[in-house]
């Protein structure tokens, strides 16, 4: 079986959205204009914007230079980011068993339209 390449799904809206809001959280607590974290971390001005308006996600070299300028640990600028895979992968006979609410005794719950 020959070894397949990577595929490259872009961050989402909502992540970049999100490191944004850290970004600017952090950024404020830190009492830290823009052009400072910019000059701290070797990056214009605009870039710092662009991340905080969530119209970019920074790679991971910058996002630790972003984070070691404001003096915050890298999982502060993460918190909240999330990733899920566009689909599942089903393997036969490999099944979660999920329990639903009244199902401990057999009862179905009255709006269950299958009960």
């Amino acid at each position: 079986m020959s070894p397949r390449a990577p595929t490259l799904a872009p961050p989402t809206e909502e992540l970049k959205a999100r490191f944004g809001r850290n970004l600017t959280r952090c950024r404020e607590r830190a009492d830290v204009s823009q052009e400072e974290l910019g000059f701290r971390a070797s990056l214009h001005r605009t870039e710092i914007s662009l991340l905080e308006r969530g119209e970019r996600m920074p790679r991971v070299d910058t996002a630790v230079r972003i984070a070691g300028s404001l003096g915050v640990a890298l999982d502060e600028l993460a918190l909240g980011l999330e990733w899920k895979p566009g689909y599942t992968i089903v393997v036969p006979g490999e099944w979660d068993v999920v329990e639903r609410p009244g199902s401990e005794n057999g009862d179905q719950p009255a709006d269950d339209p299958d009960g």
